[in-house]
């Protein structure tokens, strides 16, 4: 899927979209560990084989950081995207490992018109990172802020 120019009112409740295909590997993964997220299972595959999680794995954070990023090249649009005011939920419920294919799908759950600032709207939105085996791997629930068409005119 290529990025196309969305405004507010091409968001209705019930759209679902899929989009992206990021290749994790287990040196993308350390180098996130060691600036970020330092813990032994997400540097070294010998320390995560002596943990729950079996072997090396990414930090949620970084799961967190790839899902923008297929968000920005696939789904926002720089005309139209206005930030976030942020996450009501976060859910991370299967480790990622080095070689998963991550994809996102995203299902719009409600817009609302803004009427304080009626040229946009905010749209809250259910988003899943899947890995190759169709697997859910991460789950938020968020709000973003939308131009409407109308303002643009």
């Amino acid at each position: 899927m290529t990025r196309q120019l969305r405004y507010f009112e091409d968001l209705a409740p019930g759209l679902v979209l899929e989009f992206g295909d990021r290749l994790i590997t287990a040196e993308e993964i350390v180098a996130f560990a060691r600036d970020y997220d330092p813990q032994p299972f997400h540097l070294d595959e010998a320390a995560g084989r002596q943990t729950h999680f079996g072997g090396l794995v990414a930090s949620g954070w970084q799961t967190c950081g790839i899902m923008m990023r297929l968000m920005v090249d696939n789904y926002l649009c720089p005309e139209t995207s206005l930030g976030s005011p942020g996450l009501d939920e976060l859910r991370w419920l299967r480790p990622v490992r080095p070689g998963d294919r991550l994809r996102v799908r995203l299902e719009v759950l409600e817009t609302r018109v803004s009427r304080s600032r009626p040229e946009m709207g905010t749209v809250r939105q259910r988003t899943e990172v899947l890995n190759q085996k169709d697997e859910v791997v991460m789950t938020t629930i968020s709000v973003g802020m939308i131009r409407r068409r109308e303002s643009a005119l």
